[in-house]
């Protein structure tokens, strides 16, 4: 590692309770991390998944000005240590943090308990030869071995563009897809089916919303098949994500109805010019029908309103190539000392 620079300010420990601020340090820092993917970045998502997945485990979390590092601090069964991502599973998400956290875990692995027992480093969220990279290779090439994490399948962030507003989205959409897109529009208008939006702005909101989700997913084929946000972790996960939401009104759900009653749902959120979709569910009787497509319409043409510039998908999948234009890979690695 480069030597340490004396006039740098030390590294603050800060609480698990000020990570989960709403408007705190873990989610500034996020708004300005280098990466595909920032909402996956935020407290809503990591710490949720850390209380639904893994809350045995210890987190590690370093500040200095606008920048963090949120990882988890975990030893294996071998006796190996190793600081991972909290969400080390998906690994959608970054645990450097804001515009320098580099200089930061060179001077975390300074520290007499890290220099006691150095530990390997697993930092996901990396743009491919981006300047994080740069940064690490800079630092690190020296002291660790730098392996690529192997994911499968890789970690590939699909988006678009909605600079322009919907129209202009569309209008790049294949001609064969929008006539299909009105004329679903059509038949299921003349069926009585409307869209409902919702945002939550309280736990207690939150979690009736939520309700009114699981309700559909249960009559989805995700729920018929037991494969859905329904199972318990999944479910835990989701739901601390929307109370979480809720706190500052980033929760963005649509509800498609007929005859009052709800027949699907797609969710998602946004923050700072960014909407990230989560999932979506219908009533599996109403496959035919391009309910799912519908609600995507409807989601895009709302956060459109809202003048949402980046619209993300998550993970690339065959039927999202239609509603989306650019795809980010993302690679971890493993600093391994030597």
């Amino acid at each position: 590692m480069n030597g340490a620079n004396p006039e740098r300010s030390k590294l603050v420990v800060p609480s698990y309770a000020e990570m989960d601020e709403a408007t705190g340090a873990m989610n500034r820092a996020a708004a300005s991390t280098e990466h595909g993917d920032p909402l996956c970045c935020r407290n809503e998502w990591q710490l949720s998944y850390f209380e639904a997945f893994t809350p045995k485990f210890t987190l590690l979390f370093r500040q200095r000005g606008s920048s963090v590092l949120a990882f988890c601090d975990r030893r294996f069964d071998d006796g190996k240590r190793v600081l991972m991502p909290i969400d080390s599973s998906w690994s959608y998400g970054a645990p450097l943090l804001g515009l320098d956290p580099v200089p930061m875990l060179v001077d975390l692995l300074r520290e007499p308990e890290m220099q006691a027992e150095p530990p390997c480093i697993w930092i996901s969220g990396l743009t491919p030869r981006g300047y994080r990279q740069l940064q690490l290779t800079t630092n690190f090439r020296q002291t660790h071995s730098i392996l690529l994490v192997e994911s499968d399948p890789k970690v590939v962030q699909c988006s678009a563009s909605l600079v322009g507003g919907y129209d202009s989205y569309l209008s790049r959409r294949t001609g064969h897809f929008r006539r299909r897109l009105r004329a679903a529009e059509h038949a299921a208008h003349g069926m009585g089916v409307r869209f409902e939006r919702v945002v939550p702005r309280n736990e207690a909101e939150a979690r009736a919303t939520f309700a009114r989700m699981l309700a559909v997913e249960l009559q989805s084929w995700k729920g018929l098949g037991n494969c859905g946000m329904e199972e318990p972790r999944p479910r835990s996960f989701y739901e601390r994500m929307m109370v979480r939401q809720a706190r500052i009104g980033a929760g963005r759900i649509v509800f498609a109805r007929h005859e009052d009653q709800d027949i699907g749902f797609i969710f998602g959120g946004v923050a700072n010019g960014y909407y990230r979709g989560q999932q979506f569910s219908f009533v599996d009787t109403w496959r035919p029908h391009s309910i799912g497509n519908l609600l995507q319409q409807d989601s895009l043409r709302w956060i459109c309103e809202e003048s949402v510039f980046h619209f993300g998908m998550g993970p690339l999948m065959d039927y999202k190539k239609r509603w989306t234009e650019r795809c980010e890979p993302m690679e971890s690695w493993l600093l391994a000392p030597r």
